[in-house]
């Protein structure tokens, strides 16, 4: 079995200044990739002021023989994104890989979430991922290969109490990813997505020490290289990872029943388990081939 290597690849790693963001980094510039390490260097909910924690990454691959630069943007808006591919183009001549791995966390009841807490959340999550992808897209197809992994959550993927706003931005990423894939495919860019579970700032207050210990993010890592490999044989997943484990996540339909023309909502009552019955539900490859499914039963 060859080894993934990353020669002559350009990577960008947002949210890079420590946790899951400095493993991804860390472990392509191990292989060969030029990192651009992107940190803002901000709290953990996005606020308080900036620190350089991307230059300490930064000098850590270097000292390890590799190459990477730093970048301090924000991803939450389109000049931040703009910025930060910009830094990969002016520094290493391309971009061919993006990691999107930056977030916040502001966590509340959905009864007591502010509109700021709603709008802040979803701008880095949601928001980042579109804008660093959006800067790299057109230098992706130029150059008719790109691979963007991005990051969802299990909060986004079957919901979490107090995290609506992060819960929808995750579950946003997911669509996002998915019809990058189809759009991407003609030129060579795929796009995937992990939802990791690893020792982080977001998880170490809420996580028991002793299972934190069995999920440190090196073992996240090799899944994003998986993804980033130019032999990376698959587009618009999801795969959930975390401690050694990984397992393809899929969203599935039932084969569900047809109540004719005439359906009642008692029509419904009297079939509920049948509609609810998901022995033999099937993934679609996209929106069209789910919509013809329900119309080849009308």
């Amino acid at each position: 079995m060859s080894s993934i290597r990353f020669e002559d690849r350009v990577a960008i790693v947002t949210g890079a200044g420590g946790g899951l963001g400095k493993s991804h980094a860390l472990m392509l510039a191990s292989r060969g990739a030029k990192v651009v390490v992107n940190d803002l260097g901000a709290a953990l909910d996005g606020t308080g002021e900036p620190t350089r924690v991307a230059d300490q990454v930064v000098a850590e691959i270097k000292a390890a023989g590799g190459e990477a630069v730093a970048n301090y943007d924000g991803v939450d808006s389109a000049e931040g994104g703009e910025r930060i591919v910009q830094t990969a183009l002016d520094n290493f001549g391309r971009v061919d890989i993006v990691v999107n791995n930056a977030g916040i966390l502001r966590d509340g009841s959905f009864a007591k979430m502010g509109l700021d807490s709603w709008e802040a959340v979803l701008s880095v999550h949601l928001g980042g991922t579109f804008h660093v992808t959006r800067a790299a897209w057109p230098r992706f197809r130029e150059g008719r290969f790109g691979r963007v992994v991005n990051t969802t959550s299990a909060a986004g993927l079957y919901g979490n109490f107090g995290q609506a706003n992060y819960s929808a931005a995750k579950m946003g990423i997911v669509g996002f990813t998915e019809t990058l894939a189809q759009e991407g495919a003609k030129y060579d860019i795929k796009a995937n997505a992990i939802a990791p579970v690893a020792k982080s700032r977001m998880t170490e207050t809420i996580l028991p020490a002793e299972v934190l210990a069995k999920l440190e993010p090196h073992l996240v890592s090799p899944l994003v290289l998986r993804l980033a490999a130019e032999d990376c044989p698959v587009s618009g997943r999801i795969y959930a990872v975390g401690g050694g484990y990984v397992a393809r996540v899929a969203v599935m339909e039932a084969k569900g029943a047809n109540l004719g023309q005439k359906m009642t909502p008692e029509d419904l009552v009297e079939r509920w388990a049948e509609i609810e019955d998901l022995s033999g539900a099937r993934a679609f490859a996209n929106a069209m081939e789910a919509v013809q499914q329900a119309l080849a039963q009308a």
